[in-house]
């Protein structure tokens, strides 16, 4: 035996072949007839070469790629990998052989249509590529935009809008994850569950693998691309799975650029101007002309914004971006082998030395009881103020000194939760999630004191949005005929206000509490729930603010005004009313839930026209790429809640937004179910109408449910962005594993395992991990 490839019913590909270089030959082999179309766009993003067939919509990423160095940095890590750990390195170059040998093979002619629609012919890996593909996969995890976003809305509102605004930004993922110890379990061993949440692409960001040879045998979810198990598997002794550790690792810095007549200067740290290193490439764009683009990069990084002579409007900036595997050359690839390998915990934990980034936090367990909870991945030890916003280049003070050590934590109660909220890697990052799923998954699971595989799709599926209080506490406070007739005598300041409101929420929220009304019988069958991603909020008081340096004042407020105490519409009472009654889960055949988002789409809108908020709305002119972060709306959506419970929002009346956004709904509500509009929106490089569903499901769920399918309130409804793949590992037997994908093993539009998962993602169901080969179908000897 060479390799054998089998396939079980959901066409996920079995792998075992004699040694782990055959395994990965063969492993980059069977992602390449899976999966040919999503390795050929990876390939080009890492290089910045998409807009060669996927148009000028592409240029601004390939720009991001070509001026951050991404393929060079992946060149210069594979380079020290061939030279600290030449088993490895032999080990990725095998898996790019395989690519290239299913990319080419004439016995399986790859039907992708994709191909003949754009005119390209596969191209061809080299062994740095893999390393190419997880740099592009990751560089924007750690949300270095964001700190752009905080410069900018300070500048409009001063520093304390840091905190009001804090969220996580559009392109940095998240997940849920818990661990369930041995004395919480039915079978006295643990279990490990969860769902990463990022953009769901078609064919799906997880490629399902199983992966055996006479060292190892290993199940887990691959990045289609690179070789191995690197966040989620199981060896049948230990198993281990990741949620984003919300580190921040990147800085960006501020320059100060000249040119000479032999090329570009930097102003550095000690008062003196450095030679910057330069070259132009060149960029090819479907149905356009080439363009140049500059590449300059200085001690602190490359330059990824602006330039000597400034942003594209002019304004004077240019922005490096120092991040560690630029710094280092090392994309902790050292760990993908010694994973799969491991059989206890402690050779988890010692593998995960080695990680780099994204930076996790990492639960785990075996078989003999061992447990892990931990941070892995690298982050620089320097100035907090390097962590808020952009540096200046030029000032002492800002540099790299060291390497945090990762931060490990325990279990409570026998579980362990992690869902990007303030934990374990707390010392290392800005901002974080807020508490809700993490919340959440911890009261369901103090529901019931034994848990087994087969009850975990209830919490991975479960609707309740913990964010809905601040948003209810204003709609319970607008006057109804009957409240005003009572409030006749009151004087203004006693009557009926949001402020006051706000004292009775720990009533609203006490709802949110595990029990018969607001939380599932963890016991009963699981029902389809919802709720979303990366872009959340830690506390006001729990966000950092930035040092006291000059900023533009905030804009003169107008004067409040008062509310006038007028009984709302008989439409728009019935619809307060209708809300307030809401059990708060975001099911998608669900009215209520409908009515609550189409309210709160309103109140963000309306937020981000006032006066005070919409100079805001205008970016500075960054790089496209880099605007979403940047995004008002947006902001305002997945702040709302602490933008609507803070004392004060700039004088902007809350009160009467919350009051017009409701009218304007109860004049035209929704004529349906949450899920006719909270639709998934999956990205593909290059959709194509005349294949595509006629229409993608509803979806259960919202950006802070356990179930985190994220819609933009005030901007769409629909999810771009939810649980990539789910899974359940058990330690009593992996037999009884279970995990699921959004869409199906093989990337090929009319393959029957395309799509064919789709229905268990949707109903909160999980596909059986079978590991048996005699229960496997043989396609293949290669």
């Amino acid at each position: 035996m060479s390799a054998e490839t089998y396939r079980d019913a959901w066409g996920i590909p079995h792998l075992r072949a004699d040694t782990p270089h055959e395994l990965a030959r063969a492993q980059g082999r069977v992602t390449a007839r899976d999966r040919a179309w999503q390795l050929e766009v990876e390939r080009h993003r890492a290089q910045g070469t998409s807009a060669s067939f996927l148009g000028p919509e592409a240029l601004t990423w390939d720009r991001l790629a070509r001026r951050a160095r991404l393929a060079d940095t992946a060149r210069r890590c594979f380079t020290a990998l061939e030279r600290k750990d030449p088993e490895t390195a032999a080990w990725v170059r095998a898996y790019a052989d395989g690519v290239n040998e299913g990319l080419t093979e004439p016995g399986h002619p790859n039907p992708a249509p994709e191909f003949a629609r754009t005119g390209l012919v596969p191209g061809r890996w080299d062994p740095w590529t893999p390393l190419g593909v997880w740099l592009a996969t990751h560089i924007l995890f750690a949300g270095f935009p964001a700190k752009l976003w905080r410069e900018h809305i300070s500048t409009h509102l001063g520093p304390e809008a840091v905190a009001l605004f804090a969220a996580d930004g559009p392109g940095t993922a998240g997940s849920n994850g818990w661990l369930v110890s041995g004395e919480r379990t039915t079978t006295g061993h643990a279990l490990i569950a969860g769902d990463p949440h990022r953009f769901i692409e078609d064919p799906g960001v997880y490629q399902q693998v199983h992966l055996s040879c006479p060292e190892f045998d290993v199940v887990g979810l691959a990045v289609p691309g690179v070789p191995g198990v690197a966040h989620f598997g199981h060896t049948g002794t230990v198993a281990w799975a990741i949620t984003n550790a919300m580190a921040d690792y990147q800085d960006l810095y501020r320059e100060r650029l000249r040119r000479t007549g032999a090329g570009v200067e930097a102003l550095g740290p000690d008062g003196i101007w450095h030679r910057a290193a330069r070259h132009t490439e060149r960029i090819d764009i479907a149905g356009e002309d080439t363009v140049e683009v500059e590449i300059i990069e200085t001690d602190r990084g490359p330059v990824i914004a602006g330039g000597p002579e400034g942003l594209d409007d002019g304004t004077p900036a240019a922005l490096s971006l120092r991040y560690p595997p630029r710094v280092t050359a090392d994309l902790g690839f050292g760990a993908l082998l010694p994973l799969l390998r491991a059989r206890r915990v402690a050779d988890v934990d010692r593998a995960l030395d080695a990680w780099a980034e994204p930076v996790n936090v990492v639960q785990a367990a075996d078989t003999e009881g061992g447990l892990l909870h931990r941070v892995a991945g690298r982050v620089p030890v320097r100035p907090a103020a390097n962590g808020l916003r952009p540096v200046p280049a030029w000032e002492p003070g800002h540099e790299w000194t060291g390497w945090h050590t990762p931060p490990r934590a325990g279990l409570t109660d026998g579980v362990a939760v992690m869902a990007n909220q303030r934990g374990p890697a707390t010392p290392l990052g800005v901002e974080f999630a807020p508490p809700h799923r993490a919340d959440r998954i911890t009261a369901l699971l103090a529901g019931k004191e034994h848990w087994s595989a087969a009850d975990m799709p209830a919490i991975h599926t479960d609707t309740h949005l913990g964010s809905a209080a601040p948003l209810l506490t204003h709609l319970a406070a607008l006057p109804s005929e009957a409240a005003l007739a009572s409030e006749a005598a009151l004087t203004p300041e006693a009557a009926l206000t949001p402020e006051a409101a706000l004292a009775s929420e720990a009533a609203l929220a006490s709802e949110a509490a595990p029990g018969p009304k607001a939380a599932p019988d963890p016991e009963a069958a699981p029902t389809p729930e919802a709720a979303p991603d990366p872009e959340t909020a830690p506390t006001p008081e729990a966000a950092p603010t930035p040092e006291a340096t000059p900023t533009a004042a905030p804009p003169e407020a107008p004067p409040t005004p008062l509310t006038p105490l007028t009984p709302l519409t008989p439409e728009a009472a019935a619809l307060r009313d209708r809300i307030l009654a809401w059990d708060r889960r975001m099911d998608a055949d669900s009215t209520d839930a409908a009515a609550y988002a189409a309210v709160r789409a309103a109140v963000v809108r309306r937020l981000a026209a006032h006066p005070v908020l919409a100079p805001a709305s205008v970016p500075p002119a960054y790089p496209e790429v880099l605007l979403p972060w940047l995004a008002l709306v947006p902001r305002l959506g997945h702040a709302l809640e602490h933008l609507l419970r803070a004392e004060d929002l700039y004088g902007i009346d809350r009160a009467a937004a919350v009051r017009a956004a409701l009218e304007e709904v109860a004049a035209s509500p929704p004529s349906g179910t949450w899920g006719d509009t909270h639709r998934l929106a999956p990205w593909r490089a290059l959709p194509d109408t005349a294949t595509a569903p006629v229409g993608e499901p509803g979806l259960s769920g919202d950006h802070d449910c356990v179930l985190c399918t994220s819609p933009v309130p005030g901007l769409t409804d629909r999810a771009a962005r939810g649980p990539a793949a789910r899974y359940v590992w058990d330690l009593a037997d992996r037999a009884n594993s279970r995990w699921v994908v959004p869409h199906g093993a093989s990337g090929l539009p009319g393959s029957p395992h395309h799509h064919d998962q789709q229905p268990l993602w949707l109903g909160g169901e999980l596909a059986p991990v079978v590991t048996d080969f005699d229960r496997l179908t043989k396609e293949s000897d290669d």
